[in-house]
């Protein structure tokens, strides 16, 4: 019964090794597929992924850098208004003159203008208080349309990727008359790797501009409150 029983473990394992070398054969033989990676997918975009690329980092960098910009114009000065009230409600026109310089932002150069004006006509004063206003945020707006244009232009070249890529599959045909997918799949490449490109970037500028108009029309609002604030304060003491 021994032999039996030995005879039969050998037999297990002999059916287990041969069929994990089958399976190992199996492996091997299957073929690897390549993966590829994002470098692989911009070369295969072609020469229009040139300017895509070139517009993508234009929108990064306007993006952050009027971000920065319009965010540092936006944060609230604590008690300023009410700092430069007292100083003029005091008669120290040059401590607010000079408050208003080391503070150093959009609305404080804007109430520094109109402290310079005060003596001369209330109208005068507004005036001076919206004309500078309205330089303070020409200043912030400044490189932030460029963003706009990106999020136009783009999708645009994108369009023309896929048309080139549409010319390349059917000029691929005429010279190997046939039309397997080994002969347009350069095409195909470029005409989906550009059109997605194209309107991914456009996406994403189009959100940053206006993301970045709404933090700049709150920058506005400050500007108009903080310039009625004055005039108002003016009205009084006039």
């Amino acid at each position: 019964m021994i032999p039996g029983l030995i005879l039969e473990a050998a037999n297990v394992v002999k059916d287990t090794l041969a069929t994990a070398a089958a399976q190992l054969q199996t492996i091997a033989q299957t073929p690897k597929v390549n993966s590829l990676t994002l470098w692989d997918l911009i070369i295969k975009g072609g020469v229009i992924m040139i300017p895509i690329l070139l517009l993508s980092f234009l929108a990064v960098y306007f993006f952050v850098e009027r971000f920065i910009a319009i965010r540092k114009a936006s944060k609230e000065e604590t008690n300023f208004m009410s700092t430069i009230k007292d100083f003029i409600i005091d008669g120290k026109l040059d401590t607010a003159k000079e408050f208003c310089k080391q503070t150093n932002s959009p609305v404080s150069r804007m109430v520094e203008k109109g402290i310079a004006r005060i003596g001369r006509p209330l109208n005068e004063i507004e005036r001076t208080l919206e004309s500078h206003g309205n330089f303070e945020v020409s200043k912030l707006e400044r490189n932030l349309k460029i963003l706009g244009i990106v999020a136009g232009i783009a999708p645009m070249l994108g369009f023309i990727g896929t048309i080139m890529g549409v010319i390349k599959i059917f000029y691929n045909m005429s010279l190997q008359d046939n039309i397997s997918i080994g002969v347009i799949s350069s095409g195909l490449y470029e005409k989906m790797i550009t059109s997605a490109s194209g309107l991914i970037i456009g996406v994403l500028a189009f959100i940053g501009y206006h993301y970045l108009n709404i933090l700049l029309d709150k920058v506005v609002f400050k500007l108009e409150n903080n310039a009625i604030d004055f005039v108002d304060l003016l009205q009084k003491e006039a």
